[in-house]
């Protein structure tokens, strides 16, 4: 049995979203700030990327994250009688989730 895991342009798409937002929001701050003098940065003028490998890396970290989120959700929605998970159960397991990645 091959277990599934998220497509990784899904991912690389997701990856740009969040990095285009960041870079707005920096761009936003440089505005205010204009701190910089002269040249501006190669740094800056870099696009983000990802490779191959780190994507899949990714994908494989987000369905491990994903599946034990719900392992432990159905072990408290068992432990309260309900047969469905809910959302309040994956609220209740998601603090300790966290700390525990």
């Amino acid at each position: 049995m091959t277990d599934e895991t998220f497509d990784t342009d899904l991912i690389l798409a997701i990856f740009k979203l969040v990095w285009s937002r960041r870079a707005e929001t920096s761009d936003e701050k440089d505005e205010a700030i204009n701190v910089e003098v002269g040249a501006s940065t190669s740094k800056k003028n870099r696009g983000t990327t990802a490779n191959a490998s780190s994507l899949k890396v990714s994908c494989e970290l987000l369905r491990f994250f994903v599946t034990e989120a719900v392992q432990r959700a159905a072990i408290l929605a068992e432990a309260e009688g309900s047969d469905k998970i809910e959302a309040t159960h994956l609220e209740r397991v998601l603090p300790q989730l966290l700390l525990d990645f």
